[in-house]
């Protein structure tokens, strides 16, 4: 029997540059808390430009977690967080009941050419945390504890995976591994937590001997340890954890335990509420509502 239940390949589209979507998809609609996985790029932009940058837009219930292989992006939120995210560290900013933020591409990454490339990821908060005050975090790549096991070179940007644990605070049980082998690199996945998934990035695994070629998502069978076997240089992720204490709500950029608290953002982001989704200090732009 095998231990991995799905395996997803997502649907890329071009929004000026290229994104892979995992989840939500028809065969998983979350692992863990995870409830969204966009890989995007790697793409490089032109100097002069706007191209990929996400003028500003709001989030509820969930925590978005920004990850970066290579480049950079500029966070900047209704807190007043200013934050450049490099690769390896771990921006984990928790909307509650609404924060407003945008992510636009540095002059310098666009000057350089430095190819953008990573995965942005939602988590969603607990339903007794949905309401409460919007936070963000940052966490240097330095501050991520690592392991090598069997050939493998291992990130716990959260949870406890591999002896190490990360000091990433996280609303719920959660697990998330970054990892990078060479050729014939064996490391066994144990169930550290009751829902995971593992991520090809770059490379080509085999998990359990099935062929795990780049841009696969495989949910895996809880409990089961898996084996992980690079064919030759991956990269790879980790992800998991505790499954959501109920069903939830997606709709463009909010997530919630109701429909009424989607329907409830919507109208406070369209007559612009202040007091629920406050301005980003020195940003004028924001994106509207979907029209459909």
């Amino acid at each position: 029997m095998s231990n991995i239940l799905h395996k997803i390949q997502g649907l890329t589209r071009d929004i000026g540059f290229p994104v892979r979507r995992l989840l939500p998809a028809a065969a998983a609609r979350t692992v863990g808390p995870f409830v969204f996985f966009d890989h995007m790029g790697p793409v490089e932009f032109d100097a002069g430009t706007t191209e990929g940058d996400v003028r500003p837009h709001p989030h509820i219930g969930l925590a978005t977690v920004t990850y970066l292989f290579s480049g950079a992006m500029m966070h900047r939120d209704s807190l007043g967080v200013v934050q450049r995210i490099t690769p390896g560290a771990v921006n984990w900013m928790a909307s509650g009941r609404g924060i407003v933020h945008s992510e636009r591409i540095p002059d310098d990454i666009r000057e350089q050419k430095v190819p953008v490339h990573g995965l942005q990821m939602w988590v969603a908060l607990p339903a007794d945390q949905e309401e409460d005050a919007p936070s963000f975090h940052h966490y240097a790549s330095e501050d991520m504890p690592q392991a090598q096991v069997g050939g493998a070179s291992l990130h716990v940007l959260a949870g406890s995976a591999f002896g190490v644990s990360s000091p990433v605070k996280t609303a719920s049980p959660t697990l998330y591994v970054a990892g990078s082998t060479t050729e014939g690199a064996e490391l066994e996945i144990s169930a550290e937590v009751q829902e995971r998934a593992v991520y090809v990035v770059r490379g080509d695994v085999t998990l359990d001997g099935e062929s795990m070629p780049a841009g696969t998502l495989a949910i895996l069978q809880p409990g089961a340890t898996v084996a992980l076997k690079a064919v030759g240089e991956a990269v790879f992720m980790i992800l998991g954890g505790a499954p959501l204490d109920g069903p939830r709500f997606v709709w463009w950029n909010f997530v919630a335990t109701s429909r009424d608290k989607i329907e409830a953002a919507k109208l406070a982001w369209n007559g612009r509420d202040k007091q629920v989704f406050p301005d980003i200090p020195g940003e004028t732009e924001w994106i509207p509502l979907p029209a459909h």
